[in-house]
């Protein structure tokens, strides 16, 4: 967009004047980002935010809700347990009771350290023949080596295709 003299001049009025940047662009007929990008590069004086950020005098703010902290969800009974250990039964999972007071956050200890079973699905699910691997699983992964192998898989570099 070229700005002539008479327009820059209109625009200096009017930002003196305190219009806002979208009312200087409808009087001028331009957008208001062409005033906003016009001004900037002019130098004008920055204005206050119009957003008012304390609201008006006298009104009494509502707070947003508290967050819950932790799980806000009841554990979920495990398909499969650990090596050595038999799955929940689902009728041990109950819902947590509602919360009236803020809950205590507490440090969590570390679990001890225990071979953990390969997750990784075999066969339909929902029939009675599906089930999970249950080898025993690499340190920091889900599932067992061989299966680690099919999920984890290198992403190939497409320059040496190209070549």
């Amino acid at each position: 967009m070229d700005w002539t003299e008479d327009m820059i001049a209109r625009l200096r009025a009017l930002w003196l004047e305190g219009h806002s940047t979208a009312e200087i662009g409808r009087r001028m007929a331009v957008s208001k980002n062409a005033v906003v990008g016009k001004a900037h590069r002019l130098g004008l004086a920055a204005r206050p935010s119009p957003i008012r950020r304390d609201g008006p005098a006298g009104s009494t703010r509502t707070l947003p809700p508290r967050r819950t902290l932790g799980p806000t969800l009841p554990p979920l009974a495990c398909a499969h347990a650990p090596a050595g250990e038999a799955p929940l039964p689902a009728a041990s999972v109950q819902a947590p009771a509602p919360q009236t007071a803020p809950p205590v956050v507490r440090a969590v200890a570390p679990r001890p350290s225990r071979s953990v079973a390969c997750c990784w699905p075999i066969g339909e699910p929902g029939t009675k023949s599906f089930r999970f691997c249950d080898e025993e699983a690499l340190p920091g992964k889900p599932y067992c080596a061989a299966h680690a192998q099919l999920a984890y898989v290198k992403v190939r570099d497409r320059r040496e295709e190209a070549a």
